[in-house]
């Protein structure tokens, strides 16, 4: 019997499997263009790739390779129509592909032919046969056959591991069937499995219920399944319901609607079976195809292009949500997010200083912006950034803890020692053991030399926490070392190199307690290495190269003394 995991893990291999597979090019004339489009394709370029493609396609118009090639690139690129007439010209061929049965279900379906989409052979090595499955299911609804529809989800809810999946979708058939009393029994049944415990398969149970004129009991579903926690979507949904407003059945209102939900369904469960993105993508870009407006496939899309590194492609993703939409400021946040990764710290700035004036009650809002502030050490913007979310943030909301850890930070590179020490405080007393706070805060006590006793044992504590973190076992290390406990810290310090092998100040401070029990040549080995790291490094770090060049050309003592410093205590007390 497959468990749950492993079938949705089998459809993701089957894509890749396939995709991967070494393609032969029988012309010698498009290996060029060809092999172009493959490099393009391997590094997720999917514009080139496509236009590649399809110029090899110029030079062999029949070739079934390059074919299937171009329409794994117009599927990841959202550009179905692109891809359909390929896949007929392949399927017809008698070639059996998966990513032209994913296009071939898109065409049958704008074509409005759901007939000849149920006729359809169901096999393993197709979309897949679970995907399949349910898509034969909607077809049927689409074709008015209630009854084999119905018969049809249950034949793929036979399979255990995807018997909540397929009931799912079977509600949401009644529910779109106008069967309301039927779909809610289903959800009934269901529910209590946390098969459907997804947010759409919640808001969509409560559509459900509101049609039953059941808004109280909606409501109930909502404050439970989130805790209490909403947002502007789930405000709106609430007000309308404490209004007595019966909300229409949106999830799945036709049976097109109901096949995008399937396409979205496995793009979700892929996802959260961290499933290669690139295939995840191709589902979530078929759902979006087939219901334009499914804001979630579109956030999925380009949340799934950000991690593939095409952030032109997710910010363009993300500007199509209209700012009237409930889930703007999330596809804002998400605009920004990939700005700051395609190194445009100013303009991500600039989206969220507008969100705030737009959705300026919102505390992640200003948080966010608080965190690429500081990130562009602008400080003091960042903590008026941390102050306004702090202040947006309800008493007693247990998420105020990292608010506070953030702004301490901001502080804390403004020079601002005291503030920052009552907001690490502040941040204890809502999360008293948190690793990250206990170590920065201790961290920062040692790197003042006040209260060590304190800061050692936040810093064990924050080991006993996180006992893998190397950050904080330096930490435990840099403590020692600051109390003249060496051959503690060498313990610590080398076990922190193990488990960050690259950072540089990890490696300088081996180095410094190297020095201290008299291992002096290899603590000259670590600061060069400290020093290559520094040359290399992809982020800002503390590290100071001067100061370890220093220590390599006269040694620790004689910098400490430069420095005005205290000198190393005796080692052992020898």
């Amino acid at each position: 019997m497959r468990n749950f995991k492993t079938t949705v893990s089998a459809i993701a291999l089957g894509l890749a499997v396939f995709a991967a597979a070494p393609v032969p090019v029988s012309a010698e004339s498009l290996a060029g263009s060809y092999l172009a489009g493959r490099s393009a394709a391997s590094d997720y370029d999917f514009e080139a790739a496509a236009k590649y493609y399809s110029l090899a396609l110029a030079r062999a118009p029949e070739n079934v390779e390059v074919m299937e090639s171009a329409i794994l690139a117009y599927l990841a690129l959202g550009d179905i129509a692109r891809a359909v007439p390929l896949s007929t010209t392949i399927l017809e061929s008698g070639y059996r592909s998966q990513a032209a049965r994913m296009a071939q279900t898109a065409g049958l379906v704008d074509a409005g032919e759901y007939t000849a989409l149920a006729e359809l052979e169901i096999v393993v090595d197709g979309i897949s046969q679970w995907v399949d499955g349910l898509v034969r299911a909607w077809a049927l609804i689409g074709a008015d056959d209630v009854d084999g529809a119905m018969a049809q989800f249950d034949v793929v809810a036979a399979d255990a591991g995807m018997a909540g999946v397929a009931k799912f979708h079977k509600a949401l058939a009644l529910a779109t069937l106008g069967q309301y009393e039927d779909a809610e029994a289903m959800f009934s049944e269901v529910a209590p499995s946390g098969s459907l415990g997804s947010r759409r398969a919640v808001l969509a149970h409560v559509e459900i219920l509101s049609q039953l004129g059941r808004n109280a009991d909606a409501v109930q579903i909502i404050s439970t399944t989130f805790n209490g926690a909403t947002d502007p979507e789930l405000d709106i949904v609430i007000e309308r319901l404490n209004a007595g407003e019966k909300l229409p059945f949106s999830h799945a209102p036709t049976a097109r609607a109901g096949l995008a939900e399937v396409f979205y369904t496995f793009a979700a469960l892929l996802r959260a079976e961290q499933a290669n993105d690139y295939y995840t993508l191709l589902y979530a870009r078929l759902a979006r195809h087939l219901r334009p407006d499914h804001v979630d496939a579109l956030l999925l899309s380009a949340a799934l292009l950000e991690d593939l590194g095409q952030y032109q492609l997710a910010i363009q993703e993300y500007r199509s949500v209209d700012v009237s939409d409930p889930a703007f400021h999330v596809a804002e946040l998400g605009r920004a997010a990939a700005m700051r990764r395609l190194d445009k710290p100013e303009q991500a700035i600039e989206v969220l200083e507008q969100l705030t004036r737009s959705h300026g009650d919102m505390a992640v809002v200003h948080s966010t912006l608080g965190d690429v502030l500081r990130a562009q050490d602008q400080d003091k913007a960042a903590i008026a950034a941390y102050t306004k979310a702090l202040d947006l943030t309800g008493d007693g909301d247990t998420r105020a803890w990292f608010l506070h850890f953030s702004r301490g930070i901001a502080f804390s590179q403004d020079g601002d020692s005291v503030a920052a020490e009552e907001d690490f405080r502040a941040a204890l007393a809502i999360n008293p053991e948190q690793p990250q706070v206990l170590n920065y805060l201790g961290y920062s006590l040692v790197e003042e030399q006040r209260k060590l006793d304190e800061a050692l044992d936040m810093i064990e504590r924050a080991v006993a926490a996180s006992p893998d973190s190397g950050y904080i076992v330096d930490s435990l290390g840099w403590v020692y070392y600051r109390l003249g406990r060496y051959e503690e810290a060498t313990v610590q310090m080398e076990r922190a190199v193990e488990l960050e092998a690259v950072d540089p100040v990890v490696n300088d401070h081996l180095g410094d307690v190297y020095w201290a029990v008299g291992r002096k040549r290899e603590a000259q080995f670590q600061w060069k290495r400290a020093l290559s790291f520094i040359e290399f490094a992809t982020a800002e770090t503390e590290a100071d190269p001067e100061r370890i060049r220093r220590k390599l050309e006269i040694g620790l003592d004689a910098v400490l003394a430069e420095e005005g410093a205290a000198p190393l205590k005796v080692a052992n007390g020898n």
